[in-house]
């Protein structure tokens, strides 16, 4: 039996916005170093995302030393933007849910209101672990997250995408189809497990880190979404749909929380522990 590897790691400094693909990355208790520390809102303080800006997919951010980042856009002119000082506390609403960020420059906020057209900042959560808890319906306590959907990773199996594929080849929109992993954004891909068997981690090791499987990912919009052109399709989610489904959750991969800190790297043996 082949050994299970990480095959690749993705970390996205800006949520919804593309990332870069480090050959190693260190393990934090929120997540991936520097994984969704920074977030674009509206003027309301509600967190945009590619849910309802897709043109979020074909903005870049690439991580510098000590947490800045550079933006780059088709159209735009890259933007150094570095880690705000310390300063009042803004609320903004994340899925409904308040937490507490800093605001960024005002060049940067200009820089994505003339990207996306409309008014918008760049937000950065200074300290995770005092701003924001993960899911407590399935949190274990003092366990939290950065700017992530809800969960610190996601982890995702090649063997699961072209068993979807599989799926997508012989339904009823086959031409939008295969579908790349960066539709569903995981931050770890394995290669070597059989198709679905993430769905049963409970626990993992990956290199000298440890993590606890918490769910499945339920599945939205953005995985229509072409990372590649910002274009919209059916799936996977009609797919999903007919052969994914628990209970509401349309689901791929699995949410993982950090229970032992450590390095992960690409070539690293992933080992169920549970």
């Amino acid at each position: 039996m082949s050994k299970m590897l990480v095959q690749a790691l993705h970390v996205h400094p800006v949520k919804s916005v593309a990332g870069t693909a480090p050959d190693e990355v260190a393990v934090e208790p929120w997540g991936l170093s520097g994984d969704r520390r920074w977030a674009v809102v509206d003027v309301d303080g509600n967190v945009i995302t590619q849910r309802q800006q897709p043109r979020l997919a074909l903005a870049q951010a690439r991580p510098l030393g000590g947490g800045g980042i550079v933006l780059s856009a088709p159209g735009m002119a890259e933007l150094t933007v570095a880690v705000p000082e310390p300063g009042m506390l803004e609320p903004v609403l994340l899925f409904g849910k308040k937490c507490e960020i800093v605001l960024a420059d005002s060049a940067a906020h200009d820089w994505f209101s003339t990207y996306l057209g409309e008014p918008a900042r760049l937000v950065h959560m200074d300290d995770p672990a005092a701003r924001r808890s993960v899911d407590p319906e399935y949190a274990l306590p003092g366990e939290s997250v950065t700017l992530a959907d809800g969960y610190p990773l996601l982890i995702a199996t090649l063997a699961s995408l072209d068993a979807l594929n599989e799926l997508i080849a012989r339904g009823d929109h086959p031409e939008e189809g295969p579908l790349p992993m960066n539709r569903f954004r995981p931050n770890v891909v394995v290669s070597g497990a059989s198709a679905w068997e993430e769905d049963h981690w409970r626990l993992i090791a990956i290199g000298d880190a440890v993590f606890r499987g918490a769910k499945a990912c339920g599945r939205c919009i953005v995985t229509t979404t072409d990372q590649e052109t910002a274009q919209r399709g059916r799936e996977p989610l009609r797919t999903l749909a007919l052969h994914r489904r628990i209970g509401r959750s349309l689901v791929f991969g699995r949410l993982l929380v950090p229970v032992r800190l450590g390095t992960v790297r690409v070539g690293d043996e992933v080992e169920v522990l549970e």
